[in-house]
């Protein structure tokens, strides 16, 4: 099957007075038509940017210096701005962390659906009114039609996230990038918003890229899981094998910071040491410093995803063909 997004080799950078810092570095992934695909990572690990880059909203100074995205086999990254505003929504549907960001508190959240609606499917404004109460309706809000003229500030948090994703789905886009869609939300909410992305996936066929660093939102909502650090992709594959027999030592640590209730366990386990700067990136691998297997050639040589003998991918010498045989330095 053909993937409806491919990101090759995606670069961006943010230039300053003393050159440009690679925010990300080589990224590339693919995702198909009616798949989830989890985007997990520390915090400032890459994964919102992989998302902004994506869909062409990345804040001056930062750009695309290298690198193509495609959508449905079209390249969206070299797009001009109004090429990419009719792509942007249309196309590709976002839900930002805040809704009360993406949500304009002098406008009833009636006229932002009908606006958005009118803009992108070219509706009359009676028909584009039926469509947006329908889509309150499908994300789960009660009496849509009433609350259709309510204000952003009416409605509480997990209604709120409801409406961003009622306005994502407006001109049902085959795309939705979801960042941190459930942050802040208690757990009953949470599992709500899950479920309705996941029912978004599978009536609609769309593809959903789900950025987080909730472990457990991946576990129970996509098909396959990348973990990025630094900029990069450290693993990705399937969510079962990543989450129960991780290769990457990063995604090892990831995983095994996740409290278990089959364990009787003291402390919780940790990964000593930060994230490095964008200035003062290590050579090697950029996990070399906090690694507990690392090899010389970690410090030396940057690997590429490849291959682990199971089912995902990872950027670690110690998968490789002979890594076993190199001694630890």
């Amino acid at each position: 099957m053909k993937p409806l997004l491919e990101v090759d080799h995606l670069r961006v950078e943010f230039a300053h007075r003393h050159g440009a810092l690679r925010a990300l570095d080589d990224v590339s992934f693919s995702l198909a038509a009616g798949e989830i695909l989890g985007v997990v990572g520390e915090s400032g690990a890459g994964k919102s940017l992989t998302g902004a880059a994506i869909i062409g909203l990345l804040d001056p100074p930062g750009r695309i210096a290298a690198g193509e995205v495609r959508l449905d086999g079209r390249r969206i990254d070299n797009l001009p701005p109004d090429e990419m505003r009719k792509v942007r929504g249309r196309q590709i549907g976002m839900v930002f962390q805040d809704p009360l960001t993406s949500l304009n508190p002098l406008f009833t959240v009636g006229q932002q659906l009908v606006e958005t609606i009118q803009a992108h499917l070219g509706f009359d404004r009676q028909a584009a009114r039926a469509r947006a109460v329908q889509l309150l309706a499908d994300t789960g809000i009660p009496a849509p039609e009433q609350r259709l003229d309510h204000y952003p500030h009416q409605f509480s948090g997990g209604m709120r996230q409801r409406v961003v994703i009622a306005l994502a789905l407006a001109a049902e886009p085959r795309l939705v990038i979801a960042d941190e869609p459930t942050t802040a939300l208690d757990v009953s909410i949470q599992a709500q918003i899950i479920a309705l992305l996941k029912r978004v996936c599978r009536e609609r066929g769309a593809a959903v890229m789900l950025i987080t660093h909730d472990m457990g939102v991946i576990a129970e909502t996509c098909d396959r899981v990348a973990v990025m650090y630094a900029g990069r992709i450290a693993e990705i594959g399937p969510v079962g094998a990543l989450i129960h027999r991780p290769a990457h030592p990063y995604s090892v640590g990831l995983m095994g910071a996740i409290p278990s209730m089959d364990e009787d366990r003291e402390r919780l386990l940790q990964i000593d040491g930060a994230m490095p700067r964008l200035n003062a990136m290590p050579t090697g691998c950029a996990f070399h410093p906090r690694c507990e297997r690392v090899v010389e050639r970690c410090r030396r040589e940057r690997p590429e995803l490849m291959a682990t003998g199971g089912e995902t991918r990872a950027a670690c010498w110690r998968v490789s063909p002979g890594a076993a045989t190199e001694g630890i330095a």
